[in-house]
């Protein structure tokens, strides 16, 4: 099986080769690269293409390693000991199963995506490393050891919040999804927007990387954003010459707030403005 990419996903030939060697290697695939940018996605549409089922754990803050195997419900095991529950004789009723136990025990291998694995405590990636080497792990309170029947998938997103530890990224196939360029933005967009006009794309396409490329901008729009502000031109009905307009009074783009996503960068555009007025 190799990945090609799918009829809603543009893959570069990059990634494609980062995920089909992840895949030859059986490693983790370590995705890094702007927000934005679809690295959620990919593991859905490997999934899609590869026609397995997909097992999406997403990271918070909050989240501990061990939850990603089992929890053991002590409370609810106290709360029917107290009723007289028949079942508390049987601890295997308190065990809540993670996301890892379920991709473990799946009858075709998943594909199971980590999602940005970096907003967790630093010791994380850490936790999961015996798990994510022998394809097992040791439940204390059954006494039993849980394998994967099949290797599944594993596909882990990181937005670089954090640095990962070494021992973890020697585990790990890795790939940084680049920004795209001009042409594989058109391309993203004709999957989107398959009957957009080329004028309007054309004129969207050079305000936004000119807007990307400019000094000094603290958050530079995303792909993601770029296909939300598409979709508000056409569902307002702006057409190429206002985008083609280039004074003073129009250096902003409109519908801006679906690029620009802080008052700095706001800030930055009307100090712009003012100096072109003042020139």
């Amino acid at each position: 099986m190799r990945f090609e990419g799918t009829d809603s996903f543009v893959a570069t030939e990059d990634l494609k080769v980062a995920v089909n060697a992840a895949v030859a290697l059986q490693r983790p695939l370590l995705i890094k690269g702007e927000p934005g940018t679809g690295k959620t996605v990919l593991a859905q549409e490997i999934a899609k293409a590869l026609g397995k089922p997909l097992i999406s754990w997403h990271v918070k803050s909050t989240t501990k390693a061990q939850q990603g195997l089992y929890e053991y419900d002590a409370v609810s095991r106290l709360r029917d000991s107290q009723l007289g529950d028949a079942r508390v004789h049987d601890i295997s009723n308190y065990i809540v199963k993670g996301k890892l136990w379920e991709a473990f025990e799946a009858e075709a291998a998943p594909v199971l995506l980590i999602d940005e694995i970096d907003k967790a405590d630093i010791e994380f990636p850490n936790d999961l490393l015996l798990e994510l080497d022998r394809m097992e792990f040791y439940v204390y309170e059954t006494r039993q050891v849980v394998k994967a029947r099949q290797r599944p998938i594993i596909v882990i997103t990181s937005n670089n919040e954090k640095e990962l530890p070494d021992a973890f990224l020697r585990r790990c196939f890795f790939h940084y999804i680049k920004f795209p360029d001009r042409e594989t933005m058109q391309r993203i967009v004709d999957v989107h927007y398959p009957g957009l006009s080329h004028l309007l794309l054309h004129e969207a396409l050079t305000s936004f990387f000119e807007l990307r490329e400019l000094p000094g901008l603290k958050k530079r729009p995303s792909t993601s954003e770029f296909l939300d502000w598409l979709k508000l031109l056409l569902a307002e009905d702006i057409g190429p010459e206002l985008l083609r307009e280039r004074n003073a009074a129009k250096l902003i783009p409109p519908l801006h707030g679906a690029l620009l996503k802080n008052e700095q960068d706001v800030h930055l555009f009307e100090r712009i403005a003012f100096l072109a007025r003042r020139g």
